[in-house]
């Protein structure tokens, strides 16, 4: 680990470890996170933590809601249980305090919010439980818009999905545009009057994937003052079957360029593990939208890859104040939306 990304801040806008907390039985979730995550987060540097709440088509939909909370009651326990290295943080004073005492700061998001359905109420309920972030899609078509696997359609946000930028709004969560389709971001950015994040999205004119973010989209998420978070994920980074972590500095810092240095952060999606645990031998190689879910940057098949980032936009040159901008300052700051 280099000096600089030891002395960073490091924040990760997407991780979904806490999918594989929920999926063991609630005596070990403690445990199960002390003994396999804290030692990858450490090894990566990593200072705040994204931890999205996803479902698996299983739970949808009458079970949606209950598998909701057993994650964020799974992420309470095992910051509870492991108080002398992680906080889960509700706030940016929360973050700063958990950072500077050395802690993890732990924060809760919602990725495609199948639990809210039209009834947008339920997210106070969620915010007060600790939720800071929430993304209205995955890649197909919610209650609140249309993923990006839908643009075809050409559908902006619903009236429960208007409704819902007004209340995430007032109650100062950040808005997530991750997985929302072209017409649906566009909807969030004409009526956002604070922050949005995409909190684990690449650039599209470096890989032409529905999944990416448009120069005109990177711009307005930064005209609001927003971050993007960019995506380690090998297939939204390159066609090339042999991606190296060239490829994810080549979108950093492209979208450095367009949306601004005070624009950009990390958001790993590191999913080689959920994916090893959950997915058959039978079923694979995994095709998802196009991208072969097999293959991956080198190094960076995980939290302890981290530091990796750093040394690559070390190699390029970047400022050092700009590297520390990328690594978590930026994200953090958004984060103190409260």
């Amino acid at each position: 680990m280099t000096d600089l990304h030891g002395d960073a801040v490091v924040a990760d806008g997407h991780n979904d470890l806490l999918m594989l907390v929920a999926r063991r039985p609630k005596e070990v979730w403690v445990e199960y996170f002390r003994d396999r995550w804290i030692p990858q987060l450490r090894a990566g540097g990593i200072d705040v933590q994204v931890l999205p709440v996803f479902l698996d088509s299983e739970f949808l939909p009458e079970g949606a809601l209950r598998e909701t909370l057993r994650m964020i009651e799974a992420a309470h326990r095992i910051a509870e249980g492991n108080a002398d290295q992680v906080t889960l943080c509700r706030t940016g004073f929360e973050i700063d305090e958990a950072v500077a005492a050395g802690r993890i700061a732990l924060v809760l998001a919602l990725e495609g919010c199948p639990q809210i359905d039209k009834d947008v109420e339920i997210f106070q309920t969620l915010e007060r439980l600790g939720v800071r972030m929430a993304s209205f899609t995955h890649f197909g078509r919610s209650a609140l818009g249309d993923g990006s696997g839908e643009d075809a359609t050409g559908s902006r946000l619903t009236k429960a999905g208007v409704e819902a930028v007004g209340l995430l709004e007032e109650l100062d969560v950040l808005i997530d545009v991750s997985h929302v389709g072209r017409r649906g971001v566009e909807h969030i950015l004409e009526l956002a009057t604070k922050p949005v994040v995409a909190s684990h999205s690449s650039a599209f004119a470096v890989r032409e994937h529905h999944r990416n973010l448009t120069d005109e989209q990177l711009r307005g998420i930064a005209a609001t003052g927003g971050v993007v978070c960019v995506n380690f994920f090998a297939g939204f980074l390159t066609a090339d079957p042999r991606p190296t972590i060239e490829h994810l500095a080549d979108h950093i810092e492209y979208v450095v360029s367009v949306a601004g240095e005070d624009h950009v952060g990390l958001g790993s999606d590191f999913v080689d593990e959920v994916f090893a645990e959950k997915i058959p031998a039978c079923d694979r190689p995994l095709i998802i939208e196009g991208v072969d879910t097999a293959i991956l940057v080198p190094g960076l098949e995980g939290p302890a890859g981290m530091p990796l980032v750093t040394e690559a936009l070390q190699k390029r040159g970047l400022p050092s104040a700009l590297i520390r901008k990328i690594l978590g300052t930026n994200l953090v700051r958004v984060l103190h939306q409260d």
